[in-house]
């Protein structure tokens, strides 16, 4: 991918990362101490066993070096602005969604440098030898991660009237930006894309649902409410793909370590919509959310 391919998809992701930061307030950092079990819990599927789960993934299935980085690179990015928007459509606790991709958010400039440097030194053959600076990769993360939903934060709390107008826009935005950059990078690497798909798509659709599962699974074992369920279930298992994506092509420099989040990129909304649809059979329906969302803030 050129320079300014690179610059481009940068941008995108500061403008997703800036809306989702009109969503968010310092309310939903505190709220980490009011309700410590539920973040607790959705933090541990996104942040230890997601990349746990990538790595067994990719070991069972003698994944390829760049398959293999792709997909736990993939681990590494939980959460978005595609999470929150999800969860809303599947009538989950927004709010915990809303919290737990804001901390997690912050925590992953920690983790993620450390994942991938992980991957690249137990996966990476004599040929495929790639290096990446944790501080680099760690200031990368400040600009296009950080700085952005800090601005939009700050954006929100100071102009109020502003915020609410944009939010609705700037959502729209990020969504058809998430599209297109999807479309982008596929296309960038058309030549070797579908070479891939064979043995990316596998890994990718049983990342999806397994961490899914495993999220759902999980916060019903603690007894969490079904809307928390739901939020913790998705905020697992949708991976922020485009964050993915933009670090493999700059911070890596290589564009094919991005096949895995690409291909997941597509096929990730395909298991979102099954529990969007399946809500009722969860026994989950508007009076008992709004019941339990009333027992969470009490």
């Amino acid at each position: 991918m050129d320079s300014t391919s690179g610059i481009i998809l940068a941008i995108s992701l500061i403008i997703i990362m800036f809306g989702m930061g009109l969503s968010l307030t310092l309310a939903d950092f505190k709220r980490v101490f009011l309700f410590p079990k539920a973040i607790f819990i959705g933090l541990f599927c996104q942040l230890i066993l997601l990349p746990l789960i990538g790595y067994a993934l990719a070991t069972s299935l003698h994944l390829s070096p760049t398959t293999a980085i792709g997909l736990m690179l993939l681990a590494a990015c939980p959460g978005g602005a595609t999470s929150n928007m999800l969860t809303y459509l599947a009538k989950g606790d927004l709010a915990l969604s809303v919290t737990l991709t804001a901390v997690a958010s912050l925590l992953t400039i920690i983790t993620i440098p450390i994942i991938v440097q992980f991957a690249l030194e137990v996966f990476s053959n004599e040929s495929q030898t790639v290096s990446v600076d944790a501080l680099t990769m760690v200031k990368q993360l400040l600009v296009i991660v950080v700085i952005p939903v800090t601005m939009g934060m700050w954006v929100k709390r100071t102009f109020q009237a502003f915020a609410s107008r944009m939010e609705k826009p700037v959502k729209i935005a990020s969504a058809i930006i998430f599209v297109l950059v999807v479309v982008g990078i596929t296309y960038s690497i058309k030549d070797v894309f579908m070479s891939y798909m064979s043995e990316a798509g596998l890994p990718a659709i049983l990342l999806n649902v397994i961490t899914m599962s495993v999220g759902f699974g999980l916060a019903v074992l603690f007894k969490l409410t079904r809307p928390q369920a739901i939020s913790i279930s998705i905020e697992t298992g949708i991976q922020n793909a485009t964050l993915a994506i933009t670090l493999a092509t700059i911070a890596l420099n290589n564009a094919e370590f991005s096949i895995v989040p690409a291909i997941y990129g597509l096929l990730m909304f395909v298991s979102a919509a099954l529990i969007i649809f399946a809500k009722k059979p969860l026994g989950v329906n508007s009076k008992t959310v709004e019941t339990d969302n009333a027992q969470d803030q009490r």
